[in-house]
């Protein structure tokens, strides 16, 4: 499984920086971000390879809040292997990752069931209507879970059980909540940085 994707090649032993967009962004949404964050990393932003209407997302829906299982489950496998190869090909020995909403999804996806592959994990406004299995290579992860408490896409008590769930797995969790809905706020960005610099 190949994915069209944009790259910044990093310093040599620098970190594996991958970026995931949320539904109708594409690579570019998040790549220059991550260039600021960790601006000697190595930076890799895949693209979703469904269309949704026209709107790029990396896994089939059935509906808002309502996924594909067997396709997010085949999806993830892909994705798994993909940053594995990238993680190769970089030589990185840490790899940080960020994603938004439907990003946000396929990266925590990943982490469920292959925790070993991404460090850091950066989710903005995620939104796991299920209940997952447990995890025990979660340990010790470092998360930031960026929400808003007016989220209508993402309510506020699914955030709060997958927080739960996490921190249960014995993950290293922060949470920054916003007062708004499912937009990217300020204070969000000076978390992530906060996160990634800490």
């Amino acid at each position: 499984m190949t994915y069209v994707a944009k790259r910044t090649k990093g310093t040599a032993g620098a970190p594996l920086f991958l970026t995931f967009h949320g539904t109708g962004g594409n690579e570019a949404q998040f790549h220059g971000f991550a260039e600021q964050l960790a601006p000697q990393a190595h930076v890799t932003s895949p693209r979703g390879d469904v269309s949704e209407h026209g709107a790029l997302r990396y896994f089939r829906r059935t509906g808002e809040g309502v996924y594909d299982m067997e396709d997010l489950a085949a999806r993830t496998t892909a994705m798994a292997a993909f940053i594995k190869d990238e993680i190769a090909q970089t030589g990185a020995t840490r790899t940080i990752g960020l994603g938004y909403s439907n990003g946000a999804n396929i990266l925590a996806a990943v982490a469920l069931e292959h925790p070993d592959l991404v460090d850091d994990l950066i989710l903005m406004h995620p939104l796991i209507p299920w209940s997952p299995a447990p995890q025990a290579g979660l340990a010790g992860r470092r998360i930031l879970i960026t929400a808003g408490q007016r989220d209508p896409i993402c309510p506020a008590s699914l955030t709060q059980s997958f927080v739960e769930y996490l921190r249960a797995q014995g993950a290293e969790v922060s949470v920054h909540w916003h007062s708004g809905g499912h937009g990217i706020e300020q204070s969000e960005i000076d978390a992530i940085a906060g996160f990634l610099g800490g």
